[in-house]
């Protein structure tokens, strides 16, 4: 008789304690278990391994949960998500944040991480309808200034791929905004990280090496 297949779950957080404590809370209750430090990482474990659940932490290096949770709303709408902090007290998930509940590291037990994990599981059929009916915004950083001094993002629309300027007047606490494409008309949602932000790369200039004639 075969054995029934474990549920998957992926840890990803960059400080490698919370890894290692996460990872053997679930291996303990029967989970097959992954880690990743940070949200790149944890995409390139997503083309390996596929969970049925991940939690992720929101504060990290490279890719932050925030931008990480977006990705995974739009491109793995069956997976259901438990995102983790110590910098929130409830477990209300924090605006801006595409998760199904929160756990708040250092603030909770252990075993409240335990029993978010088998509510998600029974109910991530319907979970996954939901998400799938959704549209997730995307996670976009500024890009700095127009010729005029304007702060200004670029957004890529989520239906014809194509990118385009937008102005932005303020700074606001991380929530949903939208904007139709400039191309196609699609209503793209979108949040701007005002803690990251993009510039182009210094040009370096290359110095022509020197060529010592022989004399003849």
């Amino acid at each position: 008789m075969s054995r029934p297949l474990k549920f998957r779950i992926l840890v990803v957080d960059d400080e490698e304690c919370i890894r290692e404590v996460f990872g053997q809370l679930l291996q303990r209750e029967g989970y097959e278990v992954a880690t990743a430090e940070d949200g790149f990482d944890a995409l390139l474990k997503l083309k390996q391994f596929l969970p049925d659940v991940i939690i992720s932490d929101l504060n990290m290096p490279r890719m932050s949960g925030f931008e990480f949770l977006s990705v995974v709303r739009r491109r793995f709408p069956k997976i259901s998500v438990i995102a983790s902090s110590g910098a929130y007290g409830s477990r209300v998930v924090p605006t801006g944040v595409l998760a199904d509940t929160f756990f708040a590291k250092g603030q909770e037990d252990t075993q409240t991480l335990l029993s978010s994990v088998a509510d998600l599981l029974q109910t991530s059929a319907a979970r996954a309808v939901a998400h799938q009916e959704e549209s997730a915004p995307v996670w976009i950083p500024r890009n700095g200034k127009d010729s005029n001094g304007i702060p200004y993002i670029v957004i890529t629309c989520t239906e014809c791929l194509r990118s385009f300027p937008l102005n932005v007047t303020k700074e606001e606490n991380p929530e949903v905004l939208e904007t139709l494409c400039l191309f196609c008309s699609n209503r793209v949602k979108y949040i701007i990280d005002f803690s990251l932000s993009v510039t182009s790369p210094r040009r370096v200039l290359s110095t022509p090496l020197r060529t010592t004639e022989t004399a003849a």
